[in-house]
């Protein structure tokens, strides 16, 4: 005759759970590599720049964006709608966490990339139309497509920078982290 006891009635349980269970996340594992990425710029197109503007990175690779003077964000858009920040909670934008008036800001906005797809991104500030003058980049552009920054900075004069809150401190898509010197 077969018995067992609550203890190794329990442990038998918590293993076919943990057997059984999913992941918690879909994310992908980080892998390592950081791409640093600069909002504003003291040379290029009067400083609304970002450098580099056109970045190619694997699922689990880091964005880091570092804010130089001007109050910039770094906010979500889609192709098709330049300077309109896209929708949903796992949309990007940093909010105005990072105005310094020299050098760079004390910290960070840092962004895991989850796949291979285009992140379209520009500046939502609405005064000195950032966005409209060129200060707009994207992750892993589709090369031989039409779908390029080029085309995507064409589309964004004349159009109205949107904040995608209320509340230009909100954040989402990323992390406010210190900003640590290499």
């Amino acid at each position: 005759m077969l018995s067992f006891t609550p203890f190794a009635l329990a442990l038998t349980t918590t293993l076919l759970t943990l057997t059984n269970a999913h992941p918690a996340t879909t994310h992908p594992r980080s892998t390592g590599i950081i791409h640093r990425i600069y909002a504003g710029s003291t040379t290029a197109n009067n400083g609304l720049h970002f450098e580099p503007e056109n970045i190619v990175a694997e699922p689990g690779d880091l964005l880091e964006f570092h804010f130089l003077p001007k109050a910039h964000t770094v906010t979500q858009s889609s192709f098709s709608a330049p300077c309109e920040p896209l929708g949903g909670d796992a949309a990007i934008f940093s909010g105005f966490n990072f105005n310094t008036t020299a050098g760079e800001a004390d910290s960070v906005f840092t962004v895991l990339v989850k796949d291979r797809e285009p992140i379209w991104f520009y500046c939502s500030q609405p005064t000195g139309t950032h966005c409209q003058k060129g200060m707009s980049g994207v992750v892993n552009q589709k090369f031989g497509s039409d779908k390029t920054l080029a085309k995507y900075k064409e589309m964004a004069v004349g159009t109205v920078s949107r904040q995608p809150s209320e509340d230009p401190l909100a954040s989402q898509g990323g992390w406010i982290m210190p900003n640590v010197a290499l």
